[in-house]
């Protein structure tokens, strides 16, 4: 089989180095980098040096660096690798990306792809040429290989649980997905030192358009599982809101490393305070069911907390939430719609578990009076780190055999970011109360 032989355009954020955190079969150990010779390329280059130089399972990478203020003129001309890998600046991203595909290049690209409603029609432009160059495009979905999301989705499949779904309503959504970040955090071991334009809405985006990406991707997954989505008729947008996160200049130098804000900054600061756009809310249809999703910011975790993913999901039969309290790991809890069926949905998802073992081994069910839990076993939880090798050995599997793509892998695509683009703009257009 055709080795993949990855080229990293402007790696400006820590994903671009974390696909690459262990060896990957199938993808050559020399990676060509195209990029500006900047604190962005050093710290990518830095963060490939410690995986190589790492005591457990070192990786052994080499960088074929090709930096200056021409990086992108020299990519164009020379083209030395077959795929075309984009974690960095996010607005700049789509046009990349199509830079890419009119090369006849593969291209796997972290979210978002876009983070402007004004750049969505990009997106349908892309697959109209990569139909005309036959080369794919891949988007980098990670919560997918979550443990806790894949059981959601298993258990929202199956009618004999779950039940259908509920509609819901604008005030009780049928499906809540929230996710809370924090700027100061520990990546590969390491303080994460971000970037300043990360804190610039105009080229990061907003929280929505940003995580937001993979809370609209698992609304898709849960709510119209294996079908393919049409934004036009099946996604109807009904409120958004945004607000700031307000950060000292002694938070951003600690994030950041540097030692005051940056000029490019300063319609952001007000009263010596930057307003950072980490905080949105939309809610919407999807096919009929209400849906609202929830991305937010803050510093610092607590003491030995860390990012945290929650999800209500409503059915006709059962109610299945994802609870992580701050410190500890997500898990999934089963309530029946109905408290007099208590005992027989406990008695049919432990028929579940037992059914699924053979892929998801170790399951197990606790019974808590009043609902029930999933006991998942250790060796089944991977770091959100992990799930970027899983992606990339995805990534391999459809490179090779491109016809096993699911059929919704695309329009899905398409839904996802019209959900997170239009969102930010509806709430942008918001009049003030």
């Amino acid at each position: 089989m055709k080795p993949i032989r990855l080229m990293t355009l402007a790696p400006g954020h820590f994903h671009a180095a974390l696909v690459q955190k262990r060896m990957v079969p199938g993808i050559t150990a020399r990676n060509y980098v195209y990029a500006p010779l900047d604190a962005d390329t050093v710290i990518f280059l830095e963060r490939l040096a410690s995986f190589n130089n790492r005591t457990d399972n070192p990786t052994s990478w080499e960088v074929d660096l090709r930096a200056g203020s021409s990086w992108l003129e020299r990519f164009h001309r020379e083209q030395p690798g077959n795929v075309v890998l984009l974690s960095g600046r996010n607005r700049p991203k789509i046009d990349l990306m199509r830079l890419a595909v009119s090369n006849n290049l593969h291209v796997i690209a972290d979210k978002p792809w876009v983070i402007e409603f004004s750049d969505f029609p990009k997106i349908e432009e892309l697959y109209r040429e990569t139909d005309l160059r036959d080369v794919m495009v891949w988007d980098i979905m990670t919560e997918r290989h979550e443990i806790t999301n894949q059981l959601v989705r298993e258990l929202t499949r199956d009618p004999s649980i779950f039940g259908k779904w509920q509609v819901g309503t604008p005030s009780q959504p049928a499906l809540v997905l929230e996710s809370r970040h924090y700027l100061k955090k520990l990546v590969a071991g390491r303080p994460l030192v971000r970037p300043w334009w990360w804190f610039e809405a105009g080229i990061a985006g907003e929280s929505l358009a940003d995580v937001g990406t993979h809370l609209a991707d698992l609304a898709l997954w849960f709510v119209s599982p294996d079908r393919m989505v049409n934004y036009r008729s099946d996604i109807h947008h009904l409120s958004a809101e945004s607000w700031p996160l307000l950060l000292s200049e002694q938070e951003f130098c600690a994030v950041t490393g540097l030692p005051a804000y940056p000029p490019e900054l300063a319609s952001r600061i007000v009263n010596e305070q930057l307003y950072y756009a980490g905080n949105n809310t939309v809610t919407f249809t999807l096919s009929g069911v209400h849906v609202k999703l929830s991305t937010l910011w803050e510093f610092e975790a607590p003491s030995g907390g860390a990012d945290t993913h929650t999800s209500v999901s409503l059915g006709t039969q059962a109610k299945i939430e994802v609870r992580q309290p701050p410190g500890k790991q997500p898990e999934v809890f089963l309530t029946a719609t109905n408290s007099a069926d208590h005992a027989e949905l406990f008695r049919r998802l432990f028929a579940k578990c037992e059914l699924i073992r053979s892929r998801m081994p170790g399951l197990a069910v606790l019974d808590l009076n009043t609902e029930m839990q999933i006991l998942i076993p250790e060796k089944l939880r991977t770091s959100h780190e992990d799930h970027f090798a899983a992606v990339m050995d995805e990534f391999v599997r459809y490179f090779h055999n491109p016809r096993a793509i699911p059929a919704w892998e695309r329009p899905n695509t398409l839904g996802r970011y019209y959900i997170t683009t239009k969102a930010v703009e509806m709430a942008r257009d918001k009049p003030p109360v």
